[in-house]
């Protein structure tokens, strides 16, 4: 057993998240709004390049649910979603009183399968008699989806898309940032994220104007009144000018961050090349460049006389943090009459998977203790 817990993803402070945390209380802008959270987003403005525009806010999906809302997703809406992710990709579309309908993944990517985005829409169009209103696309993990075909449908149908790159902050497709290829994009600061700013997120807006209804919708969409009117519902999503400071601290190892990420991806591969049953998933070709978030592995039980869960608690033993690969929003339970349309690769994926450690503060000696812990329970 490790001395120390080895965990999945844990935040590592840059060292100078303190100056700009203090500078907040000593000018006594610790609330939502203040020159942290201008600067921050001048700053993210910056990375995803020019013509993008950044509202930070609470919560990655703050993020998802104000950019349903700036595509008009309302009640009784039909929203596809890809169904292989975490809920918070989900989740808005039904608090906007709208039907998520999910789309299993293609093999390569994992992520949203074009071949069943296009079945899907032609379907829903027969028997609603209408589109659906938006497309929600997911890195998961990290890895790019597989963005030429999805968009050229998605404009095809002139059908907006709502790009999550919650887990992608730094991917590529064709050398273009993930969550800059959707009509709006989501990054999380989340804890255990690429960057983190405690809790947070951020919408990326394809304007000024954009970003600006985005903002009012965050701030309880005040009217612009001496007095407080509202006219329509907002929300309390800002991002606090403490949670800023952090996250500008944080955007200067953020290169370093993806970079230890993708030498641990590399070294997990490494090593499970031998073993015939364990299988890494990487960039399945020159075109997508993950970040690997997390290193996701497959086991084959009868491959290697193991399973995925005999792995993560022979892990757990050890003091080894792992995790299962997201299960399906078409299996949840509070799903469980949605719309559906699969091809049985998420089914496949969710019971042989496990998620490895990868975070900034996971070593290379640490790879080697993981991996030899896993050799343990191969009985093939």
């Amino acid at each position: 057993m490790t001395n120390r817990r080895i965990h999945l993803c844990l935040a590592r402070m840059s060292g100078t998240e303190q100056t700009y945390v203090q500078e907040a209380f000593d000018t006594n802008w610790v609330v939502p709004l203040g020159p942290n959270v201008d600067a921050f987003e001048k700053e993210l403005e910056k990375y995803t390049g020019e013509g993008r525009h950044i509202a930070a806010l609470s919560s990655g999906t703050a993020a998802v649910h104000l950019g349903l809302i700036l595509l008009g997703v309302t009640r009784g809406d039909e929203v596809l979603c890809q169904s292989w992710t975490f809920a918070a990709s989900a989740n808005p579309i039904v608090y906007q009183g709208a039907v998520p309908v999910f789309v299993d993944s293609e093999p390569d990517t994992w992520n949203l399968s074009p071949l069943l985005l296009e079945k899907a829409i032609r379907d829903r169009i027969r028997l609603t008699g209408r589109k659906p209103k938006a497309i929600v696309v997911v890195h998961v993990y990290g890895m790019p989806a597989p963005m030429d075909e999805i968009m050229q449908i998605a404009r095809q149908y002139e059908i907006p898309m709502l790009e999550d790159a919650a887990e992608a902050m730094g991917s590529r497709y064709d050398g273009r940032l993930c969550g800059t290829f959707g009509d709006y994009g989501v990054f999380s600061f989340n804890g255990n994220k690429m960057i983190t700013t405690s809790g947070g997120g951020a919408l990326i807006c394809p304007s000024s104007e954009a970003k600006k209804q985005a903002l009012f919708y965050a701030t309880q969409a005040r009217e612009p009144y001496p007095y407080y009117q509202h006219e329509q519902i907002g929300y309390n999503y800002r991002m606090s000018n403490i949670c800023a400071g952090i996250g500008r601290g944080q955007m200067t190892v953020l290169e370093d961050h993806i970079a230890h990420h993708r030498r641990l991806a590399a070294l997990y591969n490494e090593a499970f090349r031998e073993i015939d049953g364990i299988s890494v998933h990487l960039n399945p070709s020159e075109q997508y460049d993950s970040n690997y978030w997390l290193t996701t592995i497959v086991i084959d039980s009868g491959r290697t006389g193991t399973d995925s869960e005999t792995v993560r608690q022979h892990l757990e033993s050890q003091n080894i943090e792992s995790r299962p690969l997201w299960k399906p929003m078409h299996l949840q339970p509070v799903y469980r009459d949605a719309p559906r349309y699969l091809n049985g690769v998420s089914e496949t994926l969710f019971p042989t998977g496990l998620c490895l450690p990868s975070g900034p503060c996971v070593s290379e000696e640490d790879v080697q203790t993981i991996v030899k812990e896993i050799k343990k329970c191969i009985r093939k």
